[in-house]
């Protein structure tokens, strides 16, 4: 079938959701994106909740080598996307490239820090390791406690909220159509594909539907069990401070334990996040931005003379295993791209090329095929086997 003849209907209009309906769009594919609440200003999803740090070398771990081989390869998409995307849609993503680093501050924080720092460039990643007074260098700012510290030059940041904006422009110019507050309610199937979706009771048919929901994925009805992806939300509360442009007190983003600190062009420092299973509860809390704030001041004292100007909390959408779901289903016709957990910004590139060629009939990228809904059944059945 012929791009240009493909009708999609993409469930999410959040960063991910926007990035694949910018690519098929731009193929020729007929996109329309579906949103239960706003799609820009008055928004409080995922993507604008988000830090919006590009980390997949100071964040890979032990055991997750595919994991982090998608990420690196996300990463270093970037670039040509962040390009792209603004020459698009005229907006700046605020992409900086300052690099990232990871600082502790007592003995046996720097103790773990080595056991990271060890793994990561034992698998070939590039990173420099600090002595306390090799980082407060880099960041003059950081308290005296500060025991060792690492540098990552190949991780860097985007300004999420401008990286939202610019993906709603960049699709609708591509003809993709929107539609805030508008809820889908089911998927519609006949036998073992799907045909479309239903909205207030009528049905809107498509040659494909790819769903992108994030952590609401659950509420979208007539999803057989073998295609529904099992993720739920993870509460992350954050805040902002104002430092002075003309003279931040951090320039670098910062990670140190339990907590980051973001600096933004504009002055604001974002500081996050609280990790906790509380549902769909948005509530921010005095425990999670005291959390949040004595950690942070722990790393960077001088926070403390600095105004709070915003606080919010957010919801990650995160699968069994901390890893994207994305990819074709046991449903013909049915996609999946949600399940990002803390990278949704990080992944939306190579997301957003993995599910347009998979809508497309086209293979996926070979990093991304082992993160298909797929690996979940196959686990249960050795489980059960053995």
């Amino acid at each position: 079938m012929a791009s240009k003849s493909i009708s999609v209907h993409i469930i999410g209009g959040g960063v991910n959701g926007l990035a694949i309906a910018w690519r098929l769009a731009q193929a020729g594919c007929s996109v329309d994106v579906f949103d239960a609440g706003a799609i820009g200003p008055g928004t409080r999803g995922a993507t604008w909740a988000a830090g919006g740090m590009l980390a997949a070398n100071v964040e890979a771990e032990p055991g997750e080598e595919a994991l982090t081989a998608l990420c690196l390869d996300s990463q270093q998409r970037w670039p040509a996307f962040r390009d792209e995307l603004e020459a698009a849609s005229g907006i700046s993503v605020g992409y900086r490239d300052e690099g990232i680093m990871v600082v502790a501050t007592n003995r046996d924080e720097a103790a773990a820090l080595k056991h990271h720092y060890d793994y990561q460039t034992g698998i070939g990643l590039t990173l420099e390791w600090l002595t306390p007074a090799e980082a407060r260098r880099r960041e003059p700012h950081l308290g005296r406690n500060i025991t060792a510290g690492v540098y990552s030059p190949n991780d860097h940041q985007v300004e999420n909220r401008d990286v939202y904006r610019a993906l709603i422009v960049a699709a609708e110019r591509a003809g993709a159509r929107l539609h805030p507050n508008t809820p889908v309610e089911a998927l519609q199937t006949c036998g073992a594909k799907a045909t479309g979706i239903r909205i207030a009771g009528e049905t809107h048919e498509a040659d494909a539907v790819v769903l992108a929901a994030g952590a609401w994925c659950g509420a979208i009805q007539g999803i057989p069990p073998e295609a529904r992806p099992p993720v739920r939300p993870l509460k992350g509360q954050m805040l902002a401070v104002q430092m002075d442009p003309a003279a931040p007190i951090l320039s670098h983003v910062v990670w140190a334990p339990n907590t980051y600190l973001i600096p933004r062009l504009d002055g604001r420092l974002l500081i996050g996040a609280t990790v906790e299973e509380r549902g769909f509860d948005d509530t921010v809390t005095a425990g999670g931005l005291l959390t949040l704030l004595d950690t942070a001041w722990r790393a960077l004292p001088t926070i403390e003379e600095l105004p709070v100007v915003e606080t919010w909390a957010g919801f990650r959408p995160t699968s069994r295993d901390d890893a994207p779901i994305f990819g074709p289903t046991g449903v013909e016709g049915l996609f999946l791209a949600t399940g990002h957990h803390r990278n949704g910004i990080l992944l939306a590139p190579i997301t957003a090329d993995a599910i347009a060629a998979a809508v497309r009939g086209q293979a996926m990228p070979e990093v991304a095929r082992p993160f298909t809904n797929d690996r979940f059944a196959s686990r249960a059945k050795a489980k059960a086997v053995a």
